[in-house]
């Protein structure tokens, strides 16, 4: 029976969930996600979580944060005068906002906090720091492997 291996491409369908069992994301009544393995396309620990895995197996797997997100960064973690912002702006805790870096990248960033003058921005991943859980079920698989 064909397993999942290093450089297939393959359909599954997902659940994540937090520890406290809280759905982040899910293809329920969706398309199931489709990838090749090994070019980095999604966190290292669903991937591995996948490999030897048959076709129409499903399982669940824990990822720890180090095949996750990673670790909360401090530094992505910043004070922003509020004079720095548009004027007709009114920040609020949990509002997204958009920073363009120095090199001209786009990055995400979170209210977390409002102050008089200042506000608490985080541009970490919303899921840094957090151990997943994944319900995983492979519905394709697809050997991408060129053999002569």
């Amino acid at each position: 029976m064909t397993q999942v291996k290093e450089n297939n491409t393959v359909k599954v369908h997902y659940t994540g969930k937090l520890s406290d069992g809280q759905i982040f994301d899910s293809s329920e009544g969706k398309e199931p996600i489709e990838f090749t393995l090994g070019q980095g396309q999604i966190i290292p620990g669903f991937e591995k979580g996948l490999i030897d895995m048959k076709l129409n197996e499903k399982k669940t797997i824990t990822i720890p944060e180090a095949e996750a997100y990673g670790p909360v960064n401090n530094q992505l973690i910043q004070e922003v005068q509020k004079n720095q912002l548009p004027q007709d702006m009114e920040p609020q805790v949990g509002m997204g906002l958009v920073s363009k870096t120095p090199d001209g990248r786009e990055m995400n960033l979170l209210v977390i906090e409002v102050k008089d003058e200042s506000i608490v921005v985080d541009g970490n991943h919303p899921l840094a720091g957090k151990d997943l859980i994944f319900d995983l079920e492979v519905v394709a698989i697809k050997d991408t492997e060129v053999t002569e």
